[in-house]
């Protein structure tokens, strides 16, 4: 390419994104500073040590039926709100973002609490201009290309293009969102939305890792299957806390309690965790490493927040699929495992939601057509040749 060509490359690519800049809503309690967690850090030091006191335990918003309940009325409180603590990152993060887009602060307070929460964000995070800090409780109407909130009342109301739901322990219940577990993954995310990330193109030919995406009852596991009969191919043991259905194999996965994957989980020994279900998935980085490192693929039935976090990891090492049935067929097969009736609600009420995440994959196949089908697709797409070898 001659360097005059190159020149006006630069400058078209600039323009580009110069002219586009996403417009990105943030939550601010439990997103930017610390609420539920730093509530109940109070009532512990007016009451001392309780279970019910354990940010784990708080399964929603509003009443749990236990001492915990009281932390709410902190939260009308002007001195609560002038003294939360900020997440550690949190003015890294928002700094960030404001490279890439137009940043806005979506928050709900009480009337009395209104200034204090103004103040503190205008001091705070001086990046973003005092006109973008929206106080209100009408989300819904607010126009945004991205809405990052830990309340699921929020993101399921949400007219945001991408409503993206920050994973914390009350939201735990909703499957099938775009949801991401930290700031980088988010800002990951939003570029890979606003088209500004700039990167190679997927090549997995010295290792990498293979996710596939898409609801329940869209053939990724028996796609997953068909793959690792090849010796290039490898699915790593991912750690879960639903029980083993009928015909699985203790080895399909590591099934542990929700004890125990939360203290694993707090002890740093997952790469990545999402919910779905109600049950928690967590993928170590002690089981992918040694495949990719050996010029392998890991494959990996995954959710969009655990596949967001893989690209950002592995960068253009990693391979998004996104699978496709039609609903009809998602829904008999749903109905027809062997789980929980709650399970099978949960699986079909979050098959919408799941349905957008095909715009953030790389490429999408639909088994509608077949898993055969299917894995001579994604052959294709990784320029390799087929070869159906037994491990």
């Amino acid at each position: 390419m001659k360097k005059y060509d190159i020149l006006i490359k630069k400058y078209t690519d600039y323009e580009y994104m110069r002219k586009y800049r996403l417009r990105i809503g943030l939550d601010v309690d439990d997103i930017l500073y610390e609420c539920n967690s730093y509530a109940l850090r109070l009532l512990r030091e007016k009451y001392g040590d309780d279970p019910a006191l354990d940010i784990n335990n708080i399964t929603g918003w509003g009443l749990q039926g236990n001492i915990a309940d009281e932390r709410i009325a902190y939260f009308s409180s002007p001195d609560f709100v002038a003294t939360q603590p900020l997440y550690a990152g949190a003015q890294r993060f928002v700094s960030q973002l404001c490279r890439i887009a137009d940043v806005f602060f979506v928050t709900a307070v009480p009337a009395a609490c209104m200034s204090a929460r103004a103040q503190r964000l205008a001091s705070d995070f001086p990046e973003v201009p005092t006109g973008n800090i929206l106080i209100g409780t009408r989300k819904d109407v607010i126009n945004l290309d991205i809405l990052l909130d830990d309340g699921v009342h929020n993101i399921s109301s949400s007219q945001a293009s991408y409503p993206v739901l920050m994973r914390r322990p009350w939201n735990s219940d909703l499957s099938g969102l775009l949801s991401v577990n930290t700031y980088e993954d988010f800002i990951h995310l939003a570029k890979m939305i606003g088209n500004s990330f700039v990167g190679k193109a997927p090549d997995l030919h010295k290792g990498g890792v293979l996710c596939l995406v898409g609801p329940s009852g869209t053939g990724k596991t028996e796609i997953a299957a068909e793959l690792t009969k090849d010796k290039r191919f490898e699915k790593p043991v991912t750690t879960t806390t639903r029980p083993r259905e009928a015909g699985e194999t203790k080895s399909a996965y590591r099934f542990v309690t929700t004890e125990q994957f939360i203290k694993a989980k707090d002890r740093g020994e997952f790469i990545e965790t999402t919910v779905y279900g109600k049950y928690h998935f967590g993928t170590s980085e002690k089981h992918i490493a040694p495949i990719v490192d050996s010029g392998r693929i890991a494959v990996i039935p995954i959710d969009i927040c655990g596949a967001v976090t893989m690209k950002n990891l592995y960068g253009a090492r990693t391979l998004l699929v996104f699978t496709e049935r039609n609903k009809h067929d998602i829904y008999m097969n749903i109905v027809g495992r062997s789980i929980p009736d709650e399970d099978k609600v949960s699986r079909l009420m979050s098959i919408d939601f799941e349905m957008r995440n095909i715009e953030l994959c790389d490429f999408s196949v639909n088994y509608d057509q077949g898993a055969d089908k299917c894995v001579e697709m994604i052959y294709e797409q990784l320029h390799m040749k087929r070869e159906k070898t037994n491990v």
